[in-house]
């Protein structure tokens, strides 16, 4: 990282810095707006740490002898020793008008105790007695599960967590609070055993008698002392203390997996669909959210059915030959140098490569074959008052679409409806968008998770595709984004989110649009960045295109859009080397000077 010392305030900053670390025996370093020292705390020690509106990240080390460290680190302001007061059992950083994060490394089996009022908390390794108490700010623990002993408490508002490992039961105390508590792995049990067996000295008397107080046994020989039968060595306990008032709790799972609502509640349509779809990631990431409901609706469905398969065992670099093929397929979108579509292309256009090897083309789909398209309409709560909007865009958009391409057309708010399946009746498609019906939360990525192992799954290896068109902001989900990244690369179909903001629609029947009083008014006709960032992803690692609409005119130029990216897809079926589950590298060529092609993810092709 770059330091700069032309400005005379940052060089003052670090002379002071200098002069502390002087003082107080440790080496600090201020670079940028990062603040780093050594702290002079045992693993014994009972260390509190305070950030009332930052981060705070404690991790334990993997050695009790290991020295602990703070790194401070800041969006705002360099950071200086004077925004943190650091002693042997305390750390508090000072109020600033910026948010000033801190990681603080421990020994093994430390002992913490984190106050804070919005600030995230991380608590990640062996510790002995982890405390933390929070207003708002999530907590996330990542520890040991072998032998944990919990107590989680919620004290303004009813339980919201997520956990790896299924929980004991809700109990609701006074006040409207609640709390989770209990044991949590073999260790612990054994642990707790062990108190309501007999004491030491009895057990020794038992071992004297039994070996004749001689270290022998009851006929004659040594007590054996052999290593291998000794134990494996047990985890101590990890004991968690977390108070919140309306925060969320992770237990053991990745911040970046939680959806937006972890109250736990019944299974929608679109969750149970999910479920029996056997989806395994999808489905864990339901059975987190509500664990009981996805129990007891697991509880209810036949066992699963295992397909016979046959495995063909070939040599290492064998070739695959046209009579064992395994036959993968890719959607190539082809485009000259200033965007327009390359028609007309063959087989003995396009070279495949596998891992760095090149493979057999077996096939190639024109780019005029039809497409399996999906149309997932948001008519959640926030566009409600804007129903006849949604109907129009989507009847905007059937008359945009090529006549051939099969259309299927969903709905979500908080759950999914489907208002028609695959059919190439224009007439029939927009009568049907008559029965769209708005309001609830918005449970977009479950809908679209629906529709990638449901709606989809049938058609596994064709050409498919899935228009989303939402404001992009889920906050009712069961599953998480990531998961639905992971499903989406798993599916073949080509991703296009068109997302209008809300501020946006009503925008449209002003008379003048382009006259107001109100120059802020514009804040309110953009997408959020979350929506940005997680549109574009979506869209990227699926090889379609991400929309972000700006003004009405936009809509129609998306759809002609998103109409002629598809009309460059071609489909190549092609013979492959590598294992059906494994991760392939694949790369497509064309003989046409100046061809840009982007791909989506490969998918096993139906024999």
């Amino acid at each position: 990282m770059f330091c700069s010392t032309h400005s005379p305030f940052r060089y003052r900053s670090f002379l002071l810095f200098i002069s502390v670390a002087v003082l107080v025996g440790s080496t600090s370093v201020v670079c940028a707006q990062t603040y780093e020292r050594e702290l002079n705390t045992s693993a014994r020690t009972l260390l509190t740490i305070k950030n009332r509106n930052g981060r705070v990240s404690v991790i334990a080390s993997d050695n009790e002898k290991d020295k602990a460290s703070l790194k401070a680190t800041s969006t705002g302001a360099t950071v200086v020793p004077g925004d943190i007061t650091v002693s042997s059992n305390e750390i508090v950083v000072r109020e600033r008008p910026y948010r000033i994060d801190i990681t603080v490394r421990v020994p093994k089996r430390a002992r913490v105790r984190i106050e804070s009022e919005s600030g995230m908390v991380d608590v990640i390794g062996d510790f002995e007695v982890a405390d933390v108490m929070t207003n708002t700010g999530t907590i996330h623990a990542d520890v040991p599960l072998e032998a944990l002993k919990f107590k989680f408490q919620w004290q303004s508002s009813r339980p919201r967590f997520l956990s790896d490992v299924e929980l004991p039961r809700i109990k609701e105390g006074h006040a409207g609070s609640f709390s989770i508590a209990g044991l949590l792995g073999p260790d612990a049990k054994r642990k707790k055993e062990k108190k309501e067996k007999p004491s030491d000295a009895s057990n020794e008397d038992a071992e004297k008698q039994a070996t004749d107080g001689t270290g022998k046994n009851a006929e004659g020989s040594e007590k054996p002392n052999d290593n291998s039968d000794k134990p494996p060595e047990r985890q101590e306990l990890v004991e968690l203390n977390f108070t919140t008032q309306r925060g969320v709790i992770l237990l053991n799972v990745d911040p970046s997996m939680a959806p937006n609502d972890l109250r736990e509640r019944p299974l929608t349509e679109a969750a149970k669909a999910i479920v029996r779809s056997g989806d395994g990631p999808l489905s864990d990431a339901i059975r987190k959210v509500s664990p009981r409901m996805f129990g007891d609706y697991a509880k209810t469905l036949p066992p699963r059915r295992i397909e016979p398969s046959l495995l063909t065992v070939r040599a290492p670099g064998e070739m695959v030959t046209a009579v064992t093929p395994q036959l993968m397929r890719v959607n190539a979108s082809v485009t000259d140098r200033n965007g327009r579509a390359i028609p007309g292309m063959r087989d003995a256009d396009f070279s495949v490569y596998e891992d760095g090897s090149e493979r057999k083309v077996v096939n190639v789909t024109p780019s005029t074959e039809p497409f399996n398209l999906v149309l997932l309409l948001d008519v959640s709560g926030s566009v409600e008052e804007r129903i006849d909007f949604i109907r129009k865009a989507a009847r905007d958009f059937l008359n945009t679409a090529s006549p051939q391409d099969r259309i299927s057309i969903l709905s979500f708010h908080d759950d999914i409806k489907i208002i028609s399946d695959f059919t190439t009746d224009r007439a029939l498609l927009s009568k049907k968008l008559d029965e769209l019906d708005a309001g609830g939360a918005t449970a977009m990525y479950d809908a679209l998770g629906y529709t990638l192992v449901q709606t989809l799954k049938p058609l596994r290896g064709d050409r498919t595709a899935v228009v989303i068109m939402s404001d992009g902001d889920d906050n009712k989900s069961f599953v998480p984004f990531p998961s639905i990244l992971e499903a989406t690369i798993e599916s073949g179909a080509l991703i296009y989110p068109l997302y209008v903001p809300s501020g946006l629609i009503p925008e449209s029947s002003v008379p003048k649009p382009s006259i107001t009083v109100d120059p802020m008014r514009t804040r309110y006709l953009t997408i959020t960045t979350r929506a940005l960032e997680e549109g574009t992803k979506l869209a990227q690692v699926s090889g379609g295109v991400f929309y972000q609409i700006q003004r009405m005119d936009d809509l129609q130029k998306a759809y002609d859009d998103i109409v002629a990216q598809m009309r460059t897809a071609y489909t190549i079926t092609y013979n492959s080397n590598a294992d059906s589950t494994g991760h392939r590298r694949v790369r497509v060529r064309t003989n046409r000077d100046g061809a840009a092609v982007r791909l989506s993810p490969v998918v096993a092709a139906p024999h």
